[in-house]
């Protein structure tokens, strides 16, 4: 698996298994077909409920935390909660610290969360703290406001919203692109039946998902597919085994529709970046 490398030294893999909408009932079962196929970097979340199972699931594959990279986010707004909140994640997760923890969303209190991490950071209580759904300005005023960078920004990005703005804004500040979404969800068997992309899949004997992916990991963006069937954690793992040349990439940049799938709020329009 290729890595990514943070502005603190920290590696993280390129590509890694997404438990969103994971019943927690699952969460362990699922994550551990994800640990049987390879993947080592695991995202979850405090609002997914899923962080117990997640532990759970690298305690029983007998293998060292050290082997896994795992991303947590907060949902707490302000420093006391983001405190309490991370202590109480750590102990559902089961496990004495995270690889990375990012601000889920950026609220009222934005810059009293992120102290909170740099707590954490500082404590070792996680290796690295970035953010997720944060504008250029949100940045700028944290980046202002804050001792420790930042080391990713984890954004909706995938074919019809391909963050055109942000990509080389967060390029020039050293700091890591993340998608959410790379697939597109609802709009995924769309993006998929294009064309361009059947046609890449075809010539390097892959599905269309594959192609979707690499486009992405090619250009230095984590993604974090989320999936419960099996065929389908196994063929998104496999996305990085082939390259899509740069005139490819550049190709399917005529598939941006430059907006949210998702109708998110104003401040994550791209007008906003």
């Amino acid at each position: 698996m290729e890595n990514i490398t943070f502005n603190n030294g920290v590696t993280m893999p390129v590509l890694g298994y997404g438990t969103f909408q994971t019943p927690p009932a699952i969460t362990e079962e699922n994550v551990a077909k994800a640990i049987q196929i390879g993947y080592r970097s695991i995202d979850t979340a405090q609002v997914y409920g899923t962080e117990a199972g997640v532990g759970a699931a690298i305690v029983h594959s007998d293998l060292a935390r050290d082997q896994f990279f795992v991303t947590t986010k907060t949902q707490t707004d302000g420093y006391a909660a983001t405190v309490q909140g991370l202590d109480e994640s750590l102990q559902r997760f089961g496990h004495d610290y995270f690889d990375l923890v990012i601000i889920h969303w950026p609220t009222a209190n934005s810059l009293g969360t992120y102290r909170a991490l740099e707590e954490a950071y500082q404590a070792g209580k996680v290796r690295a703290i970035g953010l997720s759904n944060f504008n250029s300005a949100q940045i700028d005023h944290l980046l202002a406001n804050s001792q420790v960078k930042p080391v990713i920004d984890q954004i909706e990005t995938h074919l019809f919203w391909q963050q055109a703005k942000m990509h080389p804004y967060l390029l020039d500040h050293d700091i890591v692109h993340e998608s959410w979404a790379p697939l597109g969800e609802n709009f995924g068997r769309e993006m998929m039946s294009l064309p361009a992309v059947t046609a890449l899949a075809e010539k390097y004997n892959v599905a269309p998902a594959q192609v979707l992916l690499r486009w992405l990991t090619q250009q230095s963006i984590v993604t974090i597919p989320k999936s419960t069937n099996l065929a389908h954690i196994q063929s998104n793992f496999d996305a990085t085994t082939f390259n899509l040349t740069q005139a490819e990439i550049d190709s399917l940049r005529q598939f941006d529709r430059h907006h949210s799938i998702k109708d998110w709020p104003q401040s994550m329009r791209e007008d906003a970046y």
